[in-house]
């Protein structure tokens, strides 16, 4: 009879805990990149959001008024306390707007960001504004 003993320990080494480590910090960085892509496309999509609101506010305002198109027409017209839009619109990526100053005409944005170039914050089609 033979009597071996064996001191088989179970566990894992240095070198697999390090890839271990080293692959969930991989994981962990691309959900970051993920979640910094999620977050600029919601500032864009929120962006061309408030310039379709004030748009609207804009076809209102010129129906309510009997406004044609090129007369003047400010911001302050448009947003404040009991107005069409209560609070001003602000870009959520930093960004600037600013208003045409009239009304425009069919098809033509009233209110841009400063942000349209750079950061593509500009809408895809204005046909119907």
């Amino acid at each position: 009879m033979k009597l071996t003993k064996t001191n088989k320990q179970a566990g894992l080494t240095l070198i697999e805990i390090t890839l271990v480590i080293a692959v969930l910090l991989g994981l962990i960085s691309v959900l970051f990149i993920g979640v910094s892509a999620y977050r600029e496309g919601s500032n864009r999509a929120k962006c061309i959001l408030n310039m379709s609101n004030v748009q609207k506010a804009v076809r209102a305002y010129q129906n309510l008024y009997e406004k044609n198109e090129g007369d003047s027409l400010a911001l302050t017209d448009l947003v404040g306390t009991g107005k069409l839009i209560e609070t001003t619109p602000v870009c959520p990526s930093g960004g600037t707007y600013s208003a045409a100053g009239n009304v425009p005409s069919v098809g033509t944005v009233y209110l841009t960001c400063s942000l349209a170039t750079s950061n593509d914050h500009v809408p895809n089609t204005v046909s119907g504004w």
